[in-house]
């Protein structure tokens, strides 16, 4: 089997991204990990595949995307992969629809591209709620005020318990509130954590250090990848976390190690906003 695709990034965020409309495309966890692979393959931090919506959701949705992990796991939402996403579909004349209604894993997004040709992303609603990640709280602690703690052994004498805030953004994401981001340990915390028993199903770790109550600076462990150069879902989940703390205004600077990113949530009812760029780097074909 011989493929078209596109590589892609947000801000620094990786992708191949296929299109499953105009080609038939049928992949397994082994064909994703080798094209994810930066040695042999074309890699990725993860792979996006295009595909037209489900029978059920004809007429009310234009696409449907699936993500999958370099180590070939499928996952719920990427908010860096939906703007690229976004992009792509209106670079290949897919569509020419300015808003764009999305099927994904975790539910229905709505992309919009602006005159600046940055993609605003509606991510629906932060939820909070421990089994929706899922997430099984320790002992003793409470959802009431989004603080949770975990004892760890990660080989270093000042860290044995961590503090975070939980939250599912289509995915599942923590946040950890850290003093200087550039010197915190994010690789040995984000390993343990990332696969963590009280996660059955994994979890994104993000490191969040707080300028002022408009802007942060960010890293983030995701889970399948490990540290990558921007998260869109971890930008997001960090600004709700944020807010839910009585930390953050309404609407953040998101400085990731590529650039930023601009997150707005008004709370209550309202649907938490992305907004941010996708490039594209080339386009190639690969034999599996």
């Amino acid at each position: 089997m011989q493929l078209s695709f596109t590589k892609m990034h947000g801000l620094g965020n990786d992708f191949v991204v296929i299109d499953a409309i105009s080609q038939r495309v049928e992949l397994t966890a082994e064909q994703v990990r080798f094209i994810a692979d930066r040695r042999f393959g074309v890699g990725c931090d993860q792979l996006l595949l295009i595909e037209s919506p489900d029978p059920a959701h004809a007429g009310t949705v234009d696409f449907k995307y699936r993500i999958f992990n370099a180590d070939g796991s499928e996952v719920e939402q990427c908010g860096n992969g939906a703007r690229c996403f976004a992009r792509f579909v209106r670079e290949k004349n897919l569509t020419s629809k300015e808003t764009i209604v999305v099927e994904t894993f975790s539910g229905i997004i709505r992309l919009t591209i602006n005159e600046q040709e940055m993609v605003i992303v509606d991510m629906g609603k932060p939820v909070f709620q421990p089994e929706q990640l899922p997430f099984i709280p320790a002992a003793g602690d409470s959802q009431n005020n989004n603080r949770y703690t975990l004892a760890i052994d990660a080989g270093i004498k000042e860290i044995d318990r961590v503090e975070f805030s939980a939250v599912s953004m289509g995915n599942p994401h923590i946040t950890i509130k850290v003093d200087d981001v550039d010197n915190y340990p994010v690789q040995q915390i984000g390993k343990i954590l990332e696969s963590h028993p009280s996660f059955p199903n994994r979890v994104n770790v993000g490191f969040m250090q707080i300028l002022d109550k408009e802007r942060i600076r960010l890293r983030v462990y995701e889970r399948g990848c490990g540290e990558t150069l921007a998260c869109g879902t971890g930008a997001c989940a960090a600004v709700a976390n944020g807010i839910s703390r009585g930390w953050l205004a309404a609407q953040v600077e998101v400085i990731l190690a590529a650039g930023s990113l601009h997150i707005q949530w008004q709370q209550a009812k309202h649907s938490l906003m992305m907004t941010g760029p996708a490039s594209f780097v080339y386009e190639g074909q690969i034999k599996l």
